[in-house]
């Protein structure tokens, strides 16, 4: 497991996850941080963390969200007693391939913000390139200013946000970078704003635009899950629409995964693709099923390996 390292700069709360070797402190274990959430004073850290738990993998994420709300819950302690609290900026950066879990943890954060009070409202507004970017001069401040407007007091999320910056100097996407980065100034401390997209993408984004990695201090990685944990995940689906997948079943699955994963390594979709194939398999066996006569309650919640079809192109759209 890895654990985030904390950086000071600017007054910014700077998080980077490294190598459990290279630190003197070790991250906190799923009992250490269910021992602490469980008690009474902390039910905004157990509401945040039983909708965490839920998520296979993502211990880097967790131990995020633990701290944060650890330094937050303390700040508001130094405070009651009039010592010196310390302000940071929750701006962030999330990075990683579609279906890791990025706009989920996302809502989390917004409902947790909003419970300990550093948003108002907490919900979340998520956007792309085409919510934000006119078609001609002086649409783009318009939409990108109507958006900011509606996630004050909660969290706005977008989604490739690289895209912003695709077209060059000349195009309106750089009108609505600045556009942010002047809300992120006149609405301080109203809303937090999230950058997401695929990890090389968001580097190149940042590393193009000099002025927006010191606003943007906190950087979490969702790396892609293991076959285990995407099959995991797949029984969890299943399960949620009480279905259960055959041991059978599971082998063709993983095999579906594998080739997936392997012809598809830069956009491999992960939950999303297994979201993808259940819905499939569930069309599938219900094109079985009609054929039966009549139907037994463990035929009607069993998938079996027929249900699950292998794409011969490695695609699995449908």
């Amino acid at each position: 497991m890895s654990k985030p390292v904390i950086r000071h700069d600017g007054g910014h709360i700077n998080i980077k996850f490294m190598p459990t070797s290279h630190q003197v402190h070790q991250p906190q274990t799923a009992h250490q941080r269910a021992f602490i959430s469980d008690s009474p004073k902390h039910m905004i850290l157990e509401r945040a963390m039983k909708q965490l738990e839920r998520l296979v993998g993502l211990e880097n994420v967790k131990d995020f969200i633990y701290e944060i709300y650890a330094w937050l819950y303390i700040n508001q302690k130094r405070k009651e007693l009039g010592l010196k609290t310390t302000s940071q900026s929750l701006h962030m950066i999330f990075k990683g391939n579609p279906g890791t879990g990025k706009t989920t943890v996302a809502r989390i954060l917004s409902e947790m913000f909003r419970d300990i009070g550093v948003l108002s409202k907490g919900h979340l507004v998520e956007v792309e390139r085409g919510d934000l970017v006119g078609e001609y001069i002086g649409h783009t401040a318009q939409k990108t200013r109507e958006t900011v407007n509606k996630a004050l007091g909660g969290i706005l999320f977008i989604d490739e946000a690289y895209s912003l910056a695709r077209g060059g100097d000349k195009d309106f996407g750089r009108e609505a970078i600045d556009c942010l980065v002047k809300a992120m100034e006149d609405y301080r401390d109203q809303f937090i704003l999230i950058l997401a997209g695929y990890p090389q993408e968001m580097d190149y984004f940042l590393s193009s635009n000099p002025g927006l990695p010191s606003r943007f201090p906190i950087v979490l990685e969702f790396k892609n899950y293991t076959i285990a944990e995407l099959l995991a995940i797949a029984d969890i689906m299943a399960e949620d629409r009480e279905y259960r997948l055959t041991a059978p079943a599971r082998k063709k699955l993983r095999l579906i995964l594998e080739q997936d994963m392997r012809l598809n390594p830069h956009n491999f979709s992960n939950a999303r693709l297994v979201r993808n194939v259940i819905e499939k398999a569930i069309r599938e066996h219900a094109v079985r099923m009609l054929s039966a006569e009549s139907h037994t309650r463990e035929e009607l919640i069993t998938l079996s390996a027929e249900d699950f079809i292998l794409p011969e192109d490695g695609t699995y759209f449908n």
